[in-house]
């Protein structure tokens, strides 16, 4: 299926093509090509609000997934009976925030932009992050996804959640 990759934000540049073959390299390790995704980018504004309304927290972050199967158990492929159905949600990338943190920490921009999408997509999969637990299972399958992406790219990504608890 799609993958709609939107850039709503003119701060910080974007280069789509990479970017998506990324994406799409982490919807076959996950198993999920047959669904529609959104990847949206945007500035610190737009996703500070969006954190406002959908999290109570009144600051930009670097990523908000939003599943379209909610209440789906970690790690479970969703099983739609109708084609409609068949979409994962979308994931806001906040890019300023994230070139911003890049910046502070020296790290590479586009290789955090994959692995925050990645955080992202595990997000839409059910993983949530809210107790050590549940982190240790996401942190976990991140970690395996980025592994079978570092085969399949020659890259070396790591989760970003390593020292979250």
């Amino acid at each position: 299926m799609s993958l709609v990759l939107r850039n709503l934000q003119k701060v910080i540049p974007i280069r789509r093509v990479p970017l998506r073959a990324k994406i799409e390299a982490l919807r076959h390790v996950l198993g999920v090509r047959q669904f529609d995704l959104g990847i949206i980018c945007v500035d610190n504004e737009r996703i500070q609000r969006l954190n406002s309304t959908y999290r109570r927290k009144n600051v930009p972050t670097d990523v908000l997934s939003f599943p379209f199967h909610e209440n789906l158990k970690a790690g479970k492929i969703p099983q739609p009976d109708f084609q409609e159905d068949y979409n994962l949600g979308d994931i806001f990338l906040g890019v300023e925030y994230i070139f911003q943190q890049c910046q502070e920490g020296n790290e590479d921009y586009y290789s955090v932009l994959t692995v925050t999408a990645a955080h992202g997509l595990c997000h839409l999969l059910g993983y949530r992050h809210d107790t050590e637990a549940e982190w240790q299972e996401m942190y976990q399958k991140e970690k395996h996804i980025l592994d079978e992406l570092n085969k399949l790219t020659g890259t070396n990504l790591q989760p970003l959640t390593k020292n979250h608890f």
